[in-house]
């Protein structure tokens, strides 16, 4: 068996090849090509099995070795470069490394998701970033308004009536036409935000775990869509606080001499995964329920950023559970029973 290592790279990847004795049989340096690829692996003596950084663009690859039967390994870089931490670094050495690592079964992996799957994936990433880019136009309006000391008279501005005072606005020439520039913009980006948003509505239709999730509070279809699309194959989490570290919502911890210190959240894992659980905990700051009580309680204490994160992380909690056991059993905890009603039952 060869165990195979790809130091992958946008143009150029280093391959290096350990014979099932230790020894390295191959290291060469080839071009981003599939024809290439497949050709080099191919002139390997007997079975290989391939290790690749999960680095930029290691999807095209990955897809490459699956449909020609390899068996792949995709290494978790963080994992990857606190194990194999070396004072000379190439990308000889690191294609090195990897084939060590995968051939002494230390390699440290990351989940690689179903291709249907990471076309979920990048169908919701793909809502999220047309999104980011309308806001920034929007800004954009706004920024022009502010400079001719125009004062907005709608409360959306980009609503029905709010297009139509900007469409009304008497401006020079050159302003105008940036203003009219930006509108056209942002009406293209309605409408592929709608098309998008119809895509992604059919496939959640389809999906029972969508109206699961949806019972939690602040959880609508989108978010229900972006967590079954990001956390993947539940059963890979043994319970719930797994799931929340995997997601960067649990705090980093210092630990020496016996004392342990909380600090912030580690921030790892899927970032769009924890905007959309922030997102649904904002919502849950209005109106009733559990989580709003969760909420204005960590509030007094620590302040309303931690309080959403905590919130975001009770979410997380409850859709793991939600996932598991294919129903929500209990939203949170109950609300405490104030000291007349607690006399109230001992009596």
């Amino acid at each position: 068996m060869n165990s195979v290592g790809i130091d992958l790279h946008r143009n150029r990847s280093h391959i290096a090849v350990i014979d099932e004795h230790g020894e390295l049989t191959l290291s060469k340096r080839i071009v981003n090509d599939r024809a290439t690829f497949l050709e080099l692996l191919g002139g390997l003596e007997g079975e290989s099995s391939i290790a690749v950084e999960a680095t930029y663009g290691w999807e095209w690859l990955a897809e490459l070795l699956e449909d020609n039967g390899y068996d792949i390994h995709l290494a978790h870089p963080l994992r990857t470069r606190a194990i194999a931490a070396a004072r000379v670094k190439t990308d000889a050495v690191d294609a090195k490394t990897l084939a060590h690592l995968l051939r002494a079964d230390l390699l440290p992996e990351a989940y690689v998701a179903p291709r249907d799957l990471r076309d979920l994936r990048e169908l919701l990433r793909h809502r999220i970033a047309l999104t980011g880019m309308r806001s920034a136009i929007k800004n954009r309006v706004h920024a022009i308004l502010a400079k001719h000391g125009i004062t907005r008279q709608h409360t959306d501005l980009f609503g029905k009536g709010g297009r139509e005072f900007l469409a009304q606005l008497q401006l020079r020439d050159a302003p105008r036409r940036r203003l009219d520039s930006l509108i056209s913009l942002i009406e293209d980006f309605d409408r592929e935000i709608t098309e998008t948003t119809k895509e992604i509505e059919q496939r959640a239709k389809a999906d029972d775990r969508v109206d699961v999730l949806c019972q939690i509070r602040g959880v609508g279809r989108y978010t229900a869509m972006l967590i079954i699309a990001e956390v993947g194959d539940i059963t890979r989490f043994p319970d719930a606080r797994h799931l929340c570290a995997w997601a960067g919502l649990t705090p980093t911890v210092r630990s020496s001499d016996g004392k342990a210190r909380l600090g912030h959240i580690s921030r790892q894992g899927s970032p769009a995964l924890r905007w959309a659980l922030v997102e649904a905990a904002q919502k849950c700051t209005t109106g009733g329920g559990p989580l709003r009580e969760q909420f204005e309680r960590i509030t007094k204490r620590r302040g309303r950023k931690v309080a959403k994160v905590a919130v975001a992380r009770q979410i997380l909690t409850l859709s793991y559970y939600g996932l598991r056991d294919g129903e929500i059993r209990c939203l949170a905890r109950r609300s405490r029973a104030s000291a007349k009603e607690k006399l109230a039952v001992a009596a």
